[in-house]
């Protein structure tokens, strides 16, 4: 009968892929062999800039000190048995702030289609979101962070200071006391170069009115 039961959960498709059903999108579906993965391979944290309407930076033009590199994220979704799980939807896999710095615009941080014939979903696609953080960034699968790392060096800022959805007047005097506050402040250094300077105030520029949509 249990044998029974748990081929009725899943479809096994060619090439070893398991179509998931509603059944298993409900909580307690174990994703412990999951993992997700950098494009960019080296020691640095990268920098996305973000923006509350989604025309921030692409994860593949993310910035570290000195240049660009490609910081999107191919997440590997893999059951409990091994297998890659295929067609999950990318309403379910989404990225979080490990501190909550990075303030989402609904579901601006889900994965950028469903996973494929590999089971694999990515983020490339600038995500729609404000605030700012310097914490990991974490995948989450069904509201469940991956226990196989603790998340990614990915740190995102934005003109939308204050996290509430806008570029406004109301992030104006925040940027203004960073810019000649003295010392560094990573929410405002937009272009990332590792000072608060004209370059951001461009940034800072192009950015307002962007908001929520």
């Amino acid at each position: 009968m249990k044998i029974r039961m748990a081929l009725l959960l899943f479809v096994v498709l060619p090439l070893g892929t398991v179509e998931v059903t509603q059944a298993q999108t409900g909580g307690g579906y174990g994703w412990e062999l999951s993992y997700a993965v950098r494009a960019y391979t080296g020691p640095e944290t990268a920098v996305a800039m973000v923006l509350p309407d989604g025309s921030g930076s692409p994860l593949t033009a993310a910035a570290i000190l000195g240049g660009a590199v490609d910081a999107s994220i191919t997440l590997y979704l893999i059951d409990g048995t091994g297998l890659p799980v295929a067609d999950f939807p990318r309403e379910d896999l989404w990225l979080e702030s490990a501190d909550g710095g990075l303030a989402m615009c609904g579901t601006g941080a889900i994965a950028d289609a469903n996973t494929n014939a590999n089971g694999e979903a990515f983020w490339v696609q600038p995500l729609r979101a404000g605030g700012a953080s310097e914490a990991l960034t974490v995948v989450l699968i069904n509201g469940a962070a991956l226990v196989s790392s603790a998340g990614l060096a990915i740190s995102y800022n934005s003109p939308d200071i204050n996290g509430d959805g806008a570029v406004n007047l109301t992030d104006v005097p925040l940027f203004a006391g960073d810019f000649y506050g003295g010392a560094y402040a990573f929410r405002s250094d937009f272009y990332y170069d590792g000072t608060v300077n004209l370059s951001d105030v461009v940034q800072m520029a192009l950015g307002f009115g962007s908001a929520c949509p």
